[in-house]
């Protein structure tokens, strides 16, 4: 009688820890679900070259082409200014296989940048400030190298960047989560790993979900996007961009370089650069002063 009472005791603790975890569950996607959704509605959409672009357009002023990272989408890409749409035009788009926007077959890096590129030209926006965060970084670079003469200036926000030098060897792996992982259940199973492993919040798990939404162009940057710097190196010579690049980055990133981050921006021409000692991948705790450095920045490229 004893056992089974130990056995019925241990089901019943079991089943009100599944409950709660349930509970959790469930409000953080809600949670993320409501905050997807305020997106959502101002999202719009055309059909390039490459299939469906959504984006996201809001502000007055010199425009900017904001291009997300990882787990991103025009709401994570409206985030990073959207705060600032009294003083800026914030035109935030959807990657290849993000929120709205279709994923080309055998889908590149420049396949990407053209893309933005057609954006801009049925928006009626000749040359716009781009900025950049995390794996967004790549497609930015090459935009600015490949479309000089569309690009004001170029801000990279604790952004990739290649190797100092040609690596031996091609990229190997998945350099992003694997598909198996890109579900809401997986992410919100994960959460608690975000502050050890990647000094983020666990609340930033609020801006990733709905997963479905996102799960094409998770893969594909894992695959493609963040294996360029290495398998096309010779793509991104940095050295030879011509037009005025701001970079921003943490010492204390733990997704991003800040080595390499250090190397390039000694090595881009006329590059301006500044280092916080803290803030993480997110620069948490450094807006007033990334703000004061984004107006200089526009002043003086405009």
């Amino acid at each position: 009688m004893r056992k089974k009472r130990i056995r019925r005791m241990i089901l019943i603790a079991l089943g009100i820890a599944a409950a709660v975890l349930a509970v959790d569950f469930f409000t953080v996607r809600n949670q993320a679900l409501k905050r997807f959704a305020v997106y959502q509605a101002k999202a719009k959409s055309i059909t390039t070259s490459f299939g469906k672009i959504s984006y996201i357009d809001e502000g007055e002023g010199e425009p900017f082409l904001v291009v997300h990272g990882i787990t991103g989408g025009y709401d994570q890409g409206f985030d990073v200014m959207g705060g600032r749409t009294a003083d800026y035009r914030v035109i935030a788009p959807s990657r290849f296989g993000y929120p709205g926007s279709d994923m080309p077959e055998n889908a590149t890096v420049d396949m990407q940048a053209e893309a933005f590129a057609e954006l801009l030209d049925r928006l009626g926006v000749e040359k716009a400030f781009v900025a950049a965060t995390s794996a967004g970084g790549t497609v930015a670079q090459r935009f600015a190298l490949l479309h000089p003469e569309r690009c004001k200036g170029l801000i990279l926000y604790c952004s990739g960047y290649p190797a100092p030098e040609k690596p031996d060897k091609p990229a190997s792996g998945m350099a992003g989560p694997p598909a198996i992982f890109c579900n809401d259940f997986a992410m919100w199973l994960i959460s608690p790993l975000f502050k050890p492993l990647m000094g983020m919040d666990r609340d930033v798990i609020t801006q990733i979900m709905p997963m479905a939404e996102r799960k094409a162009g998770v893969v594909f940057d894992g695959d493609v996007v963040n294996q360029d710097h290495t398998d096309r190196y010779e793509n991104y010579d940095l050295r030879r961009i011509q037009v005025p690049v701001l970079i921003i980055h943490a010492e204390d990133d733990k997704l991003a370089s800040p080595e390499k981050a250090k190397f390039w921006s000694k090595e881009i021409p006329g590059c301006t650069a500044v280092f916080f000692s803290g803030g993480g991948h997110l620069m948490a705790g450094n807006s007033e002063e990334i703000n004061r450095m984004l107006d200089e920045f526009v002043e003086k490229n405009k």
